[in-house]
């Protein structure tokens, strides 16, 4: 009997056009002979199942929808909301006070790994490498001298809680550095300011795999513009190599410290991290747990370096979520 599926995308962040574009990618690359997939539109203004042309309202009572007179529920949700709500836990919560198995990691862990701020203070704690930090929220007083004599220049100015580079800025003059501070606010009300690491960038996928803990083949990031903002990341104007062009040395610390923040942060299902090499040595710069699944996605491109295409990689997450008791 095949399995129910919702595949649950959009979301209320600024990232629910990509969120949308990597649900549709779940969704036409799920066997149809294993699973009865359908999209679904997690919106502000609505939750609806999506098929073809008709919208079916989702039932919040139990997430179910009714379909030509009969009662459809879902035996799992597949998780590729980016931020809001899906990426920091919100509609986890719900689903697991409902019962409802999903690809993602627990609700807390994907709060916690949503924050970046918390996360870099749980990975210090194990010694794990991060730039030098200075936090603001919304209404404290900006000084930029004790800032800056903290971070140094140039730095880096990102919300919190945000995702796929929105509202970031690199700050290479000290009077750049209030204008930054607002456009991150835009997103967020909480930011982090970081110290700029000079170094090669990688970004190391990491997934459950057949019950295992697997460490995808890193991928070298080449931004065209300063940083790998959003038009490096989707818009084409970056380099990603897969496998890095990174020595054995470096391959072998980068998977060991990857690992190590995935246990850590008791993570299940998929994340995608990036590093910075000083020297032979990585340093953590964030973790993304709904990462991108589009086309151009990086993790997607790692796991094929892997040898595990796009079926397999959504068909284990799924089976992987229903074995959870």
């Amino acid at each position: 009997m095949k399995r129910k599926i919702a595949i649950i995308m959009g979301g209320y962040s600024s990232e629910v056009e990509i969120s949308l574009m990597s649900g549709n990618v779940v969704y036409e690359h799920l066997p149809k002979e294993r699973f009865s997939a359908y999209k679904v539109h997690i919106l502000k203004e609505k939750w609806v199942v999506v098929i073809g042309t008709n919208e079916y309202l989702i039932n919040k009572h139990d997430f179910s929808f009714n379909l030509n007179g009969n009662h459809i529920t879902f035996d799992c949700v597949f998780n590729a909301i980016h931020g809001h709500p899906g990426e920091d836990g919100t509609i986890l919560a719900y689903f697991d006070l409902l019962g409802l198995k999903h690809t993602s990691a627990p609700f807390y862990q994907m709060a916690l790994t949503f924050n970046k701020r918390d996360t870099l203070s749980v990975v210090k704690e194990h010694g794990i490498k991060v730039a030098t930090s200075f936090y603001i929220d919304k209404g404290d007083p900006i000084n930029p001298d004790a800032i800056l004599a903290k971070v140094g220049l140039p730095c880096f100015v990102k919300p919190n809680n945000a995702g796929s580079s929105f509202g970031i800025s690199k700050v290479t003059e000290k009077e750049k550095l209030v204008e930054a501070i607002d456009v991150a606010f835009a997103e967020d009300d909480e930011i982090l300011i970081e110290s700029f690491l000079d170094g090669i960038e990688v970004s190391v996928g990491v997934i459950e795999y057949d019950g295992k803990t697997n460490v995808l083949p890193a991928t070298e990031i080449v931004s065209e513009n300063d940083f790998f903002d959003y038009e490096a990341k989707y818009l084409g104007k970056s380099q990603e190599i897969t496998p890095a062009r990174i020595s054995d040395t470096q391959l072998k610390n980068v998977n060991k410290v990857a690992e190590k923040v995935y246990k850590i942060l008791h993570l299940t299902g998929f994340s995608r991290a990036e590093y910075i090499f000083i020297d032979d040595e990585p340093y953590f710069l964030e973790i993304n747990t709904v990462p991108g699944l589009t086309n151009e996605s990086l993790l997607p491109q790692q796991a094929e370096k892997a040898d595990i295409c796009l079926e397999d990689l959504f068909s284990n997450a799924i089976e992987q979520a229903l074995k959870t008791t």
